[in-house]
């Protein structure tokens, strides 16, 4: 199996080694080109054509914004995730419109940005929790969404409990496992297994895309 072909766009010059650093150490990653502005990164984008683009939204020449724009009007087939610390709503909102393939806050550990890459490059789309109550309260276009009854509901998700249905708007609000138990007067232990079983009952992969399942099909509201 071929290595996933990356190509960073961060203008921190710590921050880039940091995660060079990590791909350069696991396995079935390669990262082909580094720059360090908008301008390069859309060059390099254009020349290397790597699988994957990590990139920063505040570089220092254009945006990063621009730079996504930049490559949809030169067709480059390449997957972008954003890796920002930004949590601006205009921004977001320009990211997803775009097509970006995943939104990554720059707190994210490094075992899972490894597995978000891997995911992206097979074709999924990943978003953070932090930018779910955004998506919910902001982002209709985006993610259009379709009211369904409570009693539909039931009949077309498996039949969550009461409990698990208050657990999924919780998810959606962006709660971790410990503010749901907080919230609902449970264990964290409790509040886990009722988040894994709305995970499995919503035949989702984890919480970020219940969240999502949730907003588009009108499930939460």
């Amino acid at each position: 199996m071929k290595d996933i072909t990356i190509l960073l766009a961060e203008d921190h010059k710590l921050i880039r080694v940091g995660i060079k650093t990590l791909f350069d150490e696991a396995d079935g990653f390669k990262v082909i080109g580094e720059a360090e502005d908008g301008k390069t990164a859309v060059a390099l984008s254009c020349s290397l054509k790597p699988d994957i683009i990590l990139l920063d939204l505040g570089l220092p020449d254009i945006s990063g914004i621009k730079v996504i724009e930049k490559l949809v009007e030169k067709e480059i087939n390449s997957k972008v995730i954003v890796l920002s610390s930004s949590l601006n709503e205009a921004d977001i909102k320009k990211c997803l419109a775009s097509g970006v393939y995943a939104y990554v806050v720059k707190d994210i550990n490094t075992e899972s940005l490894l597995q978000i890459v891997k995911a992206v490059y097979e074709g999924a789309m990943w978003l953070d929790p932090k930018i779910v109550p955004f998506l919910r309260n902001n982002n209709e276009q985006i993610i259009p969404q379709k009211p369904v009854k409570r009693s539909v509901f039931r009949e077309t998700h498996f039949n969550l409990t009461q409990r698990e249905y208050e657990v999924l708007k919780l998810i959606v609000d962006g709660k971790s496992n410990n503010d749901i138990a907080n919230e609902l007067c449970i264990s964290e232990h409790t509040a886990k297994a009722h988040v894994c079983n709305v995970i499995q009952k919503l035949v989702v992969d984890d919480r970020t895309q219940a969240a999502v399942k949730a907003i588009k099909e009108g499930i939460v509201n």
